[in-house]
């Protein structure tokens, strides 16, 4: 944060600070973050998160940057494409093995057998919260379905009070 204040101080534009910001300052803290962002508590995360703020106040980053969960959740789903799609990937003999499917179903990220959870160190294993993170369905999507949802099951419970 010193090295940023007198690059400030010695005239460097706003865009080549959070140039600068981001090379440094959040490429540094994402760094190998696969490995350890499922370690992290909510607290750990938000104190990243109250840091990035911070950056943003101060004015080193820019207010429309991505958040710093998204930054990590970006890198999780970039080295988990790159492990599925490449068979020669040091981490491809990790997965499980593929699923037969016989129906059709929705689209899955990946179309692996979804191994069991057997502890709370094993859930935080990045292998296997990519495979239980499916992120092939869109957030909001998710809502409006289980509005529907909840919705129809008010009017049926009306119904069947009648």
């Amino acid at each position: 944060m010193f090295a940023l204040r007198i690059l400030r101080q010695h005239g460097l534009p706003n865009d080549a600070l959070h140039q600068v910001f981001q090379a440094i300052v959040i490429n540094r803290l994402s760094y190998a973050s696969p490995a350890w962002w499922g370690f992290t508590s909510a607290d750990d995360r938000n104190r990243l998160e109250a840091f990035v703020r911070r950056s943003v106040k101060l004015g080193y980053r820019a207010n429309s940057s991505a958040t710093f969960a998204s930054v990590c959740d970006d890198a999780n789903n970039e080295l988990f494409s790159q492990i599925t799609g490449n068979s020669q990937h040091l981490l491809h003999p990790l997965l499980p093995p593929e699923r037969e499917q016989y129906y059709s179903l929705r689209d899955r990220s990946h179309n692996f057998q979804l191994p069991d959870r057997t502890s709370v160190t094993n859930v935080k294993n990045f292998i296997i919260r990519m495979l239980y993170n499916d992120n092939s369905l869109d957030y909001s999507y998710r809502f409006i379905e289980l509005h529907s949802f909840l919705l129809c099951n008010s009017v049926l419970s009306v119904f069947i009070k009648l």
